[in-house]
């Protein structure tokens, strides 16, 4: 890789992926690029940063040109709730940014472009249990479409023009550095948020809703280690499912609880929220990463309990000096 574009970077995956980046590739080599959210000042301290809107093709084939890329990692995403309350904005950013960058990729000749993928691909009709890698995609989310139409586009652009075109179905992710957004896992995230400032949780999830979930740093390697695979030991591209763990709210407030032994958890069924929960998978079988590009998560339930408390606390006390 040459020179690094990351769309999306004051995202939750973003934001903790460009200083990956750039301690692997140097910190000159590595584009941070936002919209309207303001990147954090440590991405804006550590090198160079832009702001790219990915629904305009000549904005984004400007910034590629002017800054030398040769490798993208989008991550410009509108997520499942918000998509569904703002389709619209979904659609442009979901399925035009990501066709303007494939069309850019071919006609710039970029090395690759690492595309996201995400559980959101699944609907009702895949099976519920160690869903399969190559399974039935039949998503009833806007989000979830888009997420399809990336994998399959992806894979369309790989074998008519050759365009290095990659992706991992990302389970939801948990992070102890970014605020939770508008996604349906994000509860995952809130919920370690409340039980410090508070001892205290509303769910908007049933209690028994299992999902499959991965620790941040999972994430980040998972992508990381995609995107260096010698592409001739890959036989799948853009659609790799990645296995970490699965619990429901009601586990992961236990295993809160017994670190703080106050907390307490109660719920209020969001309906939009609960559906999409309830047509994604509640568990993946990445037997297909792990046998073409030698996949391992380092977390379980555990140990990512431990980390997100330890830090988190760390950081909210700073917050409140």
């Amino acid at each position: 890789m040459k020179r690094i574009l990351v769309t999306g970077a004051a995202g939750q995956i973003g934001s903790e992926l460009v200083p990956a980046l750039r301690y692997r590739y140097g910190n000159e080599n590595v584009i941070a690029a936002g919209h309207r959210t303001p990147l954090a000042d440590d991405l804006l301290s550590n090198g160079p940063c832009t702001t790219i809107d990915v629904t305009d093709y000549d904005a984004m084939r400007n910034v590629i040109e002017k800054f030398d890329v040769d490798t993208v990692f989008h991550m410009s995403s509108i997520l499942s709730a918000l998509a569904e309350e703002k389709p619209q904005i979904a659609y442009k950013v979901n399925f035009s940014g990501l066709y303007n960058l494939l069309e850019i990729g071919v006609s710039l000749k970029l090395t690759r472009i690492i595309v996201p993928s995400s559980i959101a691909s699944f609907g009702p009709e895949t099976p519920q249990v160690n869903t399969p890698n190559d399974t039935i995609l039949k998503p009833k989310t806007l989000y979830g479409i888009s997420k399809v139409f990336g994998e399959l586009m992806g894979d369309y652009y790989y074998v008519k023009y050759g365009l290095d075109v990659r992706g991992v179905r990302l389970p939801g992710i948990i992070s102890w550095k970014t605020e939770p957004t508008a996604g349906t896992t994000d509860y995952a995230v809130a919920i370690f948020y409340e039980a410090i400032r508070n001892k205290r949780y509303t769910c908007y999830l049933e209690s028994d809703t299992r999902l499959p979930m991965m620790y941040m740093p999972d994430a980040i390697n998972s992508i990381l280690d995609l995107s260096e695979t010698d592409i001739n030991k890959l036989r799948h591209h853009s659609d790799f499912n990645v296995n970490s763990m699965s619990f429901t709210p009601s586990e992961l407030a236990e295993r809160i609880k017994k670190r703080i032994p106050d907390f307490k958890i109660d719920y209020e069924i969001d309906p939009i929220r609960q559906s999409i929960a309830d047509s994604w998978p509640d568990s993946l079988d990445d037997t297909v990463a792990r046998e073409e590009w030698n996949w391992l998560p380092q977390y379980d339930i555990e140990r990512m309990v431990d980390d997100v408390l330890d830090n988190l606390t760390r950081k909210l006390s700073k917050d409140t000096q």
